[in-house]
């Protein structure tokens, strides 16, 4: 439900309200072309105000709000960072010199590239994207930082391109929500970890069912709302996947982006289904949790 939705983004929508919900792929499609049009500015994304072609204030003060600190954000190029997610899980992640920490659905790089400085030249951050145009975007950031342990993978979260057991921990920020099968996700994390290896992970979950009208709202989708879970079937596959030891860090309520106010396609959506949004009024969350490998 992200503002300066172009006819592309308008076309999804209709036709997801005629089908009735988009199949996986229809979904991995959509989310795909939409973050490629973000990482060359055309348009904003799933947790932010409109993006600019470099970070505009707007987003480095979105990154502030959501955790990040002023001296991280003024050490790393401003492309890295595009004001998207809904926490700051890298904060919480302890990591030390040497680790190798991964990173899912890498984005323009903002968490790969605070976490290479952590791990320094000894360590390795990996980032993972399906979106060949974010690709671009943080290597491109990586080189401008000179941080060559910065490791940028094209793949699917589903398949991580990342060798068994051979990651200390792994991160992701409002990027799982996105992909039709979570389960995998989990298991592939439980795959790369080494043992006891430890994940922190910031994504969007629901205390309510969401209505069936959100549902099929395919433009809702890559908003990141209505590919969320509740939050039983989400932590429930958190723990089936061998995670365990799981501890919520933040849990504050997913906020409706001030931008929508001004974009007509968005106030069309919020009258459609306002009674359904008063319904879930607070129940939409922004959690950011830790686990380990058990």
């Amino acid at each position: 439900m992200s503002s300066a939705l172009d006819a592309k983004d308008k076309r999804d929508q209709a036709t997801s309200q005629a089908s009735g919900p988009a199949d996986p792929e229809e979904i991995v499609r959509s989310v795909k072309q939409r973050y490629g049009r973000i990482a060359a500015q055309s348009t904003s994304g799933c947790c932010s105000g409109a993006a600019a072609a470099v970070s505009s204030p707007d987003a480095e003060q979105q990154a502030r709000q959501l955790g990040y600190e002023a001296e991280d954000l003024e050490a790393i190029p401003r492309e890295a960072n595009l004001g998207l997610g809904s926490g700051a899980p890298i904060r919480h992640l302890d990591l030390r010199p040497g680790e190798t920490v991964l990173d899912l659905g890498s984005g323009p790089g903002l968490d790969v590239l605070l976490a290479a400085a952590r791990v320094g030249t000894g360590g390795r951050a990996i980032g993972v994207d399906m979106t060949p145009e974010m690709i671009e975007r943080a290597r491109m950031s990586a080189g401008k930082a000179g941080l060559a342990q910065a490791d940028f993978r094209l793949g699917r979260l589903e398949a991580l391109p990342v060798q068994d057991a051979s990651v200390d921990a792994v991160t992701s920020n409002c990027v799982i929500n996105l992909v039709p099968d979570k389960a995998r996700v989990f298991r592939e994390i439980a795959r790369v970890l080494r043992p006891a290896g430890r994940a922190v992970i910031s994504d969007v979950l629901l205390d309510a069912p969401l209505p069936a009208a959100l549902g099929r709202d395919l433009q809702c989708l890559v908003g990141c709302v209505a590919g969320a879970l509740l939050r039983e079937e989400y932590f429930a596959l958190v723990r089936a996947a061998g995670l365990s030891d799981l501890e919520v860090l933040e849990d504050v309520e997913f906020p409706l982006p001030a931008e929508v106010q001004t974009d007509p396609a968005a106030m069309a959506f919020l009258d459609r289904n306002a009674a359904a949004l008063q319904a879930l009024r607070g129940k939409v969350r922004s959690i950011t949790f830790r686990v380990r490998k058990s």
